[in-house]
């Protein structure tokens, strides 16, 4: 999020990431600086909200000009609009007088929300130096650009995307039961009814979860395999995402 309107003023800019990573990306960051003005640094003082669409979602934005000194930042979500809105503040502030009629959930209700949508976010989703870009389906959420560089993997990347077939995706899963808290260990397979892989949990809570999946076997019946007891889950291809071109 840039902070500044005019290039004469001072550039801040706010870089939003997984807390369990803070430090990591700091560090990484001040290892390219090299010898530029550039301070890094993390701002404790503010609160980062996600603003799930509902009945008024058209006031939302319109809200920010009344408010504007409470609301630092109030801008749709870039991945996609089914997620609504990131709302930054300084900590303490009444959200209420920002966004009139709202109320404040919990984190478990902005997860089913991206569990729902099929939304990635943080290491637990995207594992540091196994998830690929692409199958993680960052184009289609303004994450990668095909026309700037560098990065670590953009050759791979480019060349997938104009020339290769993608696969495998991460796409939001459905279980026939609740899933266990915290026993399901990280990457666990799925299978085909066969006993084929057919891709990799992620993530998910309650019913509702992300995986890896070869798009080949997501119209079969698939298994998450827990403890030797099989919890049967069905994928779908998001209704946010792109449609294919009509040949």
């Amino acid at each position: 999020f840039r902070l500044h309107e005019s290039p004469e003023e001072e550039p801040h800019i706010l870089l939003e990431c997984d807390s369990g990573v803070l430090d990591a990306i700091q560090k990484h960051l001040k290892l390219y600086k090299i010898r530029r003005k550039v301070n890094i640094a993390p701002c404790l003082d503010l609160s980062l909200w996600a603003v799930v669409p509902g009945e008024q979602a058209e006031d939302i934005a319109s809200s920010l000009t009344k408010c504007a000194d409470q609301a630092l930042i109030l801008t749709p979500d870039p991945r996609t609009e089914v997620m609504g809105w990131r709302l930054i503040t300084k900590k303490g502030v009444n959200l209420s007088e920002i966004i009139p009629g709202s109320h404040v959930g919990n984190i478990q209700d902005y997860h089913r929300q991206r569990y729902k949508q099929g939304i990635p976010e943080g290491v637990k989703d995207l594992p540091p130096g196994v998830a690929l870009p692409l199958e993680s389906n960052l184009a289609y959420m303004n994450g990668i650009s095909f026309t700037k560089g560098c990065y670590i993997g953009q050759e791979l990347t480019a060349r997938t995307h104009h020339m290769g077939v993608i696969r495998k995706r991460l796409l939001p899963v459905r279980f026939s039961a609740p899933l266990p808290k915290d026993s399901i260990p990280e990457g666990a397979e799925i299978l085909t009814e066969l006993g084929k892989s057919a891709g990799k949990f992620r993530a998910g809570g309650g019913e509702l979860g992300i995986a890896l999946l070869r798009l080949a076997n997501i119209n079969e019946p698939l298994y998450l395999n827990i403890a030797g007891d099989k919890v049967k889950l069905t994928a779908s291809i998001p209704e946010w995402w792109p449609k294919p071109a009509s040949k």
